[in-house]
């Protein structure tokens, strides 16, 4: 029996692109009323732009709820209803494969051996200064970056282990999921029917990954994340490991917060990271490819071995 003859054709990448713009800012702008109506019936009250300056006693609560929100909104849901526009499962759309315990190891190596590498990256960025005719938008970017420094750090003050659970959850878990449903899955997946040179279209996504985050001071080494779970999800044809990854990162930067907290070491030394010797950063980038290579080699002539005894 021949199934294939049967499937429904896709609509074209370019419609797909535009639906998922649409549902993008629909998902967004609804999400944002059922919250304001949410946090109004909380409160009693409507929203007060104090309410989201770092400080004060309710930034927090409303911190999290919108940008829990805006996950949903932006990223999971335009994601999930692009795949029911084509009348397929998620899971089969977005290719959501049974794990592989061995490539997940390597996936958690990858992170852990990138990581001196990135710091790099991450300082070479920070450092990063505009011509002098370019000086308003310099200040206008430092101004944008410090403000989001200080929601990133308000939001990972924790208390307890119910706030680290919570900022693993909507900070580490939630992004993962949404963030590579979105990008990973929809994006990358559209253009890559639109382009043929897989490169172009694996850093063109990551390229929308980081400039979507507005964080100029940290464009890089997000462009670079960005990259790599779209070389992990190329490889790999599950998003499962692209997904692993982006948690493993995120969940990283909450477990360093809560660390720093329990042994007092302000957050705010967080950007003060430690500096390797030149060979460690070239060491760290070597075991980053070599480990790399290893993920594609493993994934892609696996996967071929299983194609042909299924």
């Amino acid at each position: 029996m021949n199934f294939i003859e049967n499937e429904r054709p896709e609509k074209s990448p370019y419609v797909q692109l535009l639906t998922l713009g649409f549902y993008a800012i629909a998902g967004l702008i609804m999400t944002y009323v059922v919250g304001l109506a949410g946090l109004y019936l909380w409160y009693g009250e409507m929203i007060d732009a104090n309410w989201l300056t770092p400080g004060d006693p309710k930034f927090i609560l409303v911190s999290r709820t919108l940008i829990s929100l805006q996950q949903l909104g932006l990223f999971l849901f335009p994601a999930l209803l692009l795949a029911w526009g084509e009348k397929a499962k998620a899971t089969v759309f977005y290719d959501f494969k049974p794990i592989r315990i061995d490539l997940l190891i390597l996936v958690v190596l990858m992170m852990l051996v990138s990581m001196p590498v990135l710091e790099w990256i991450t300082q070479w960025n920070q450092q990063m200064v505009l011509p002098g005719f370019l000086k308003s938008m310099e200040e206008w970017m430092k101004a944008k970056e410090d403000e989001a420094m200080a929601t990133t750090l308000e939001i990972l003050k924790m208390k307890n282990i119910g706030d680290y659970l919570i900022n693993i959850v909507l900070i580490a878990l939630l992004p993962a999921i949404a963030e590579e449903l979105m990008f990973r899955g929809a994006i990358q997946r559209s253009l890559g029917r639109m382009f043929q040179n897989s490169h172009l279209v694996i850093w063109l996504t990551a390229f929308i990954f980081s400039a979507i985050h507005v964080q100029f001071y940290g464009f890089l080494p997000r462009l670079l994340l960005g990259a790599a779970f779209g070389y992990i999800y190329f490889w790999s044809k599950s998003l499962w490991y692209s997904i692993f990854a982006h948690f493993l990162n995120n969940a990283y930067a909450v477990s360093a917060a809560w660390y720093m907290q329990k042994n007092n070491i302000p957050l705010s030394e967080s950007d003060k990271t430690t500096w390797f010797q030149w060979y460690g950063y070239l060491i760290s980038a070597v075991l980053t490819f070599l480990i790399f290579s290893y993920f594609k080699n493993k994934s892609t002539t696996d996967g071929k071995q299983l194609d042909k005894s299924i």
